[in-house]
């Protein structure tokens, strides 16, 4: 196997897993927040805003493994 290849193969692996476990989390955080706010509706204020940063510390991971498997590739 050439360099080049293994470099494209760690590049794949690296992003599709690193990008599926945030993917997995983000849905997960949403579908309690839906949840929490079908129960308690008064208080979506605070579920709405921790949702979302939430949402973006997952989203940051996923950026993350997207720059490494960049990383793999290019160096």
């Amino acid at each position: 196997m050439e360099v080049e290849s293994a470099k494209l193969i760690g590049m794949a692996i690296a992003a599709g897993f690193g990008v599926l476990g945030p993917g997995i989390g983000i849905g997960l955080i949403g579908g309690r927040a839906m949840e929490a706010l079908g129960r308690n509706p008064d208080a979506s204020g605070k579920i709405v805003s921790n949702m979302i940063l939430s949402i973006a510390f997952a989203e940051a991971l996923g950026i993350l493994a997207l720059v490494v498997s960049f990383i793999i590739k290019f160096v």
